[in-house]
This record gives C-alpha cells, structure tokens and sequence, in this order.
C-alpha cells in the first residue's frame, strides 16, 4: 500500500503541528484553570494533554508560546504558583470551551467572557469550572524544556466526578460511561468528535 512520507525535522518542520494534531486524534481536552500572581482567574484549552501515570496519578500538558515567544498564561501562571485544575470538556460545554481561546484585551476574564461558573477548588487555590462533568486538582511536579516545547508534569491531588458518572463506593463507571462522554479534538483548527457512541472490542 502507498503513503507519504512527512520529515518532520526537516523539510516538513514547519508543517509538523499540523500534521501531528491533525493525525494523533481523538485527543481529550484540558481545559485548565490557573490563577496569576495578581489573582486573576485564567481558562485555556489544550489538547496536547493526557494522563501518563497513577503512582503517583500524573498528568502531562503542554502549554505553548505566543507568537512573540512569550509563555502563554497558562504557563506563566503555573510556573509562578505551581498550582491548575484541569477541567475535562463535554459537548454541553464545547462551544464555551472554545471561545476561551479567543483573544480578549488585557485584564478580560475568559471565565465572565464564555459564562462559566467558578467553584473553590479543595487543596490548590485556582476554582474548578462548575459546568465541567470532572475536574482535576493538580501541583506541578516539574517542567520540562524540550525545544520549543514546554511540558509541564502535574500530580493530580483531587479528583471532582458530577453525580451520576461514577459510583463512589466502587469507584468504577456507571453503566459502563452511559453518562460520561467528553468530547475529543480532531484535525486543527475547529475539527472534534462525539464519545457518545463507544464499541466493546
């Protein structure tokens, strides 16, 4: 069977995102919320994201650079207090998702911006997002510089599952995820996908 071939540290370098995000799908959505050192409350979506690990439970995001270079608020915002909460994103709540990364002036709140709702988080200081179906409290363990790339290991503390989703004496799915179905992102830049249709393999 044919392909193309993509040398993505080479002549394809600059197409190497696209190609990636594009053809690594579906991937779950962390909507993180991190707070500055003034105590501005800041939303953001990353798709560059999953859980690596449970001894300790682990997670792994990758939050960019602008296009001047500079650490999106996201990273500035971890780096100076070590604390987020990854907020994970169903289709009830895409729409907000994605406007959270929509550019707003300085001091605008994404939050007041898409009409979330903010609840105190238990042991880390930014709130969790109320609509969200699960939200996990993380502390940074460290952050690694790979290239460009800044990869920011997080050690989640505290998971906050809606009623319904899951039993809390078992700790297992109810009916299987019947009532869990978080969205997935697909080909960049506006592509997801539903999880409500799950197979058995």
């Amino acid at each position: 069977m044919n392909t193309c071939e993509f040398d993505l540290l080479g002549e394809h370098a600059s197409e190497a995102y696209g190609i990636l995000a594009s053809l690594v799908t579906p991937r779950p959505i962390a909507l993180i919320t991190s707070v500055s050192s003034d105590g501005a409350v800041n939303a953001a979506p990353f798709s560059f994201f999953n859980v690596f690990g449970s001894r300790p439970p682990m997670v792994v995001v990758a939050p960019g650079n602008r296009p001047s270079g500079e650490p999106k608020d996201t990273a500035r915002n971890i780096r100076a207090n070590r604390e987020f909460v990854v907020n994970l994103v169903d289709e009830a709540i895409g729409a907000q998702m994605a406007a959270c990364a929509d550019p707003l002036g300085p001091g605008e709140s994404e939050i007041d911006h898409v009409g979330f709702t903010t609840v105190e988080s238990s042991v880390v200081a930014p709130p969790r997002i109320a609509e969200a179906p699960v939200a996990l409290e993380c502390v940074e363990h460290s952050t690694q510089r790979i290239g460009d790339n800044r990869l920011v290991i997080g050690i989640v503390h505290r998971v906050h599952v809606r009623e319904g989703i899951m039993d809390p004496e078992t700790c297992k799915l109810v009916d299987d995820g019947a009532g869990y179905a978080p969205i997935g992102r697909m080909a960049s830049p506006d592509w997801y996908c539903r999880t409500s249709d799950k197979l058995r393999i």
